[in-house]
């Protein structure tokens, strides 16, 4: 399973994370369906938005799971918000459901109104007199295909005082995953973070979704860093238990802070939480 024995400390950070995972879904016909045959009602469920289905999908999943009992977590995609008007809208309506949660992203979509970033719509929501107690943010481990990478840490600082929670986007790299929790911390970001990692998913399926457009922000990351595809792709080149156990020091770290995992499902919502179990309990055993 792994080239050298994980410490103790290594081993029970990723016992901690892995209890601690949420999973990214996207808002698709059989998407409720799946979560309930395969999910226990103690998973955070986060749901994507992308301007191909609209923001109103990403919605009314998230408000169904709600009512079934799960912690539903819609993405708020900034750039899909036409302004203040119908953020508070959308903020009476996700609360008056159950929803305490969102994750804020800038999202891709040309900008629908007043929104043209992540931070322009954190502000509202705190003039809005914060509706929900948990609001993440992303934060980019490798580097941003449009940003650079001293700004997307400086954009993390900016939205602090709006935000509890960080959650990294994908990466491959866990030397590049120890190298930013350090700048984030010695910056003085001092937010939990989730660290995001793609689920076990099917080679040809990985590779199908994310020629598509506008199927969630994590599709269209991939596509845009084509790279991810080789590492992927190739029989042995990446398992997520790999790169969680060599993580393992980096998650250890007395101020790393990492309080889960943010696993990107790509619906394979079955195969993710039989992959996830298993390996909880063989580090627990």
């Amino acid at each position: 399973m792994r080239n050298k024995p994980l410490s103790k400390r290594s081993t029970q950070a990723l016992a901690r994370v892995l209890e601690q995972a949420r999973y990214e879904v996207l808002p698709t016909a059989t998407t409720e369906e799946k979560v309930l045959t395969h999910l226990p009602r103690d998973r955070v469920i986060t749901v994507t938005a992308s301007p191909s289905k609209g923001l109103e999908a990403t919605l009314d999943l998230a408000e169904r799971l709600t009512g079934h009992g799960y912690t539903a977590v819609p993405h708020l995609a900034a750039r899909m918000i036409t302004g203040r008007t119908e953020l508070a809208e959308l903020c009476e309506r996700l609360t008056g459901k159950g929803i305490s949660r969102v994750f804020v992203p800038g999202g891709d979509a040309e900008p629908a109104g007043d929104y043209p970033d992540a931070l322009s719509l954190l502000e509202d929501l705190t003039a809005l007199g914060r509706p929900f107690a948990q609001v993440g943010i992303t934060g980019y481990p490798e580097s941003h295909p449009t940003i650079n990478d001293d700004l997307t840490v400086q954009s993390m600082w900016d939205k602090r005082r709006h935000a509890t929670h960080v959650v990294s986007n994908l990466t491959f790299d866990p030397a590049v995953v120890r190298g930013w929790i350090r700048r984030m911390r010695d910056r003085g970001i001092t937010m939990p973070l989730l660290l995001g990692i793609p689920g076990p998913v099917e080679r040809t399926k990985l590779l199908a979704m994310a020629t598509r457009i506008g199927v969630g922000e994590s599709t269209r990351f991939l596509a845009k860093h084509k790279g991810t595809f080789a590492r992927l792709a190739a029989p042995g080149g990446f398992t997520g238990e790999t790169f969680l156990e060599q993580c393992g020091p980096a998650l250890a770290m007395p101020d790393a802070n990492v309080t889960g995992l943010h696993v990107f499902t790509f619906n394979q919502i079955a195969e993710t939480e039989a992959w996830r179990t298993d390996l909880l309990d063989r580090l627990r055993g």
